[in-house]
């Protein structure tokens, strides 16, 4: 399996974290299964080879995903099956970058899976077209014109609110909401409002979401203890730390950082 992150051009820096491959082996015999945590950004998803299943409910009924779409913020894990060889392009997006995108708020998309035709119309179609039998290099740059039309000419000015997430996702979701409020010069209310349209959640949710994601930093960590773990994100105690994990993982962050896990398989593989 392979797994890797390419760098954005510097002018879509402030709304495109990275682009990423995923390529592997899998087979009717051999299915590979996929897990994604909880996450406070969203993806420009491609399956430019093979397609995934979600797998839902306790008989794991499975649905088919995209060939190209948006997986919104999301709050919760999901699963995946495919049992043929895949191929990803991804984009990993700030969740402001949607209501420019898209012209919805972010928190319509959040924890949805929309594809990118229904977003998008016959502009959609056209990408998913261009970037299917192409090489990765023409994938960039395919998806880099399409973003730069859709968000160079629609960002400025930049809302205050784009800031603020910045900062959340910077210092790993330890801002106070009062605090960040009052930096941007808006009332509480006023803050909450606007972080909710451009993020898709909450402050208070998105912190515990980035919270939750800057402990994953740790997962190749040997020394890794759960007790540092909880303390040096910010967490109060164990409990809330265990808490919060299983409810964005699935998983006791002991079987996360202690085992190979089906959120974790492919970062064995990881190259750069």
């Amino acid at each position: 399996m392979l797994y890797r992150t390419i760098s954005p051009p510097p002018q879509l820096a402030p709304f495109v974290r990275a682009f990423w491959v995923l390529e592997g082996a899998a087979s009717t015999e051999a299915p590979y299964i996929h897990r994604t945590l909880a996450d406070g950004c969203a993806e420009l998803i491609f399956h430019y080879r093979g397609r995934f299943d979600e797998l839902t409910g306790k008989n794991e009924e499975q649905t088919a995903s995209f060939r190209s779409g948006i997986h919104g913020p999301h709050s919760r894990f999901r699963r995946f099956i495919v049992r043929q060889d895949f191929g990803i392009f991804g984009v990993y997006l700030y969740p402001y970058a949607l209501p420019l995108l898209f012209s919805r708020p972010a928190n319509v998309l959040s924890n949805e899976m929309p594809s990118l035709e229904a977003l998008s119309g016959n502009e959609g179609k056209i990408l998913e077209e261009q970037v299917m039998p192409a090489d990765h290099a023409e994938r960039i740059a395919f998806i880099t014109a399409f973003l730069e039309k859709k968000l160079l000419s629609r960002a400025a000015p930049e809302p205050p609110v784009f800031a603020a997430i910045r900062n959340i996702i910077r210092h790993r979701g330890t801002d106070k909401v009062k605090e960040l409020a009052n930096t941007y010069a808006l009332s509480t209310r006023q803050f909450e409002r606007n972080f909710k349209f451009f993020s898709g959640f909450s402050p208070k949710l998105y912190s515990r979401i980035i919270r939750f994601q800057s402990v994953q930093d740790a997962y190749k960590d040997p020394n890794s203890s759960l007790t540092r773990l909880a303390y040096a994100s910010g967490y109060y105690d164990q409990s809330h730390f265990i808490h919060d994990f299983r409810t964005f993982s699935g998983y006791h962050p002991r079987h996360f950082f202690f085992k190979k896990t089906e959120a974790t398989a492919f970062l064995e593989n990881e190259s750069r």
